[in-house]
């Protein structure tokens, strides 16, 4: 008998109890009844809660894909490959380019995209063996304008968060009791939403968005948007630490980088962020 084992079970049984809330424990059991998972992970905060509570489930029956592309932060696919890695889930990419349907950015890019993405990952656990694709789509992403999620429901996506009604803050709880370091990151988004609909998506363009934005991250600006108008960017960052952008050294700084990376003017929104901006 493996006493070490077994005292090693009973500690991680010990601390499962600890922080399964009521809605965890359901969420644990829904996903039981899948038996063989492919979740849809971006690294965010709800596909990485998501993913986690898969792994506790199903153990070796959950599996994650990561859709590589140019508009996905190498940041987030980083942070991604290090999550799977340290809880030793099986993990693949599928690298995208900027499809055709989307090349001008139109106001439903969204669903066109998640429809051309999905159909791939479907696609990958069809011939896998796996019984669903499953998403980090939580019921508060259906108050919102999410084009996206009509095409997860034409291809059968299923949204375990959504079907047992948990919210994102119940997301942020319980990742936060779970251990997880993305129980605050701030929400994310794929870049394109950076750039006005009805646009030419360039690849150039892309790219000094991303620079922008680790750049500011870096400096220790986590919520932060660049929106891109052209030549002009417009920076969007959390309401409430605007003052740390009010220090002229710090704001020639900006400009200055944000104008190697190839933007002519560099502007600061005196809103502040605000999710889905550009979709008024």
């Amino acid at each position: 008998m493996n006493k070490g084992k077994i005292y090693q079970d009973v500690s991680e049984s010990i601390c499962m109890e600890k922080v399964m809330s009521e809605k965890y424990i359901e969420l644990v059991s829904y996903l039981k009844g899948l038996k063989r998972v492919l979740v849809a992970f971006s690294g965010g905060v709800d596909s990485t809660f998501l993913l986690k509570a898969a792994k506790d489930a199903l153990g070796d029956n959950a599996a994650a894909v990561t859709v590589n592309s140019p508009y996905i932060p190498s940041w987030e696919i980083e942070e991604a490959k290090e999550f799977t890695k340290k809880m030793g889930i099986k993990h693949d990419f599928i690298k995208v380019g900027i499809i055709d349907e989307i090349k001008n950015n139109p106001s439903d890019r969204c669903y066109l995209c998640k429809k051309a993405v999905f159909s791939m990952i479907k696609e990958k656990a069809i011939n896998e063996g796996f019984d669903y694709v499953i998403d980090g789509t939580n019921l508060d992403d259906i108050k919102d304008y999410r084009p996206g999620i009509k095409a997860l429901n034409e291809l059968e996506i299923v949204s375990p968060l959504l079907e047992c009604k948990i919210t994102k803050s119940e997301v942020r709880e319980m990742s936060k009791d779970l251990s997880l370091l993305t129980w605050n990151k701030p929400a994310g988004a794929c870049l394109l939403t950076r750039i006005p609909f009805d646009t030419r998506l360039e690849i150039d363009d892309i790219n000094r968005i991303e620079k922008a934005e680790k750049y500011l991250r870096d400096k220790g600006i986590a919520a932060v948007r660049v929106r891109s108008h052209g030549d002009l960017a417009r920076i969007e960052i959390d309401p409430t630490i605007r003052d740390q952008l009010f220090n002229t050294d710090f704001l020639d700084e900006i400009s200055i980088t944000l104008k190697e990376y190839g933007f002519k003017y560099v502007t600061i929104d005196a809103a502040g962020y605000k999710m889905g901006s550009l979709n008024s």
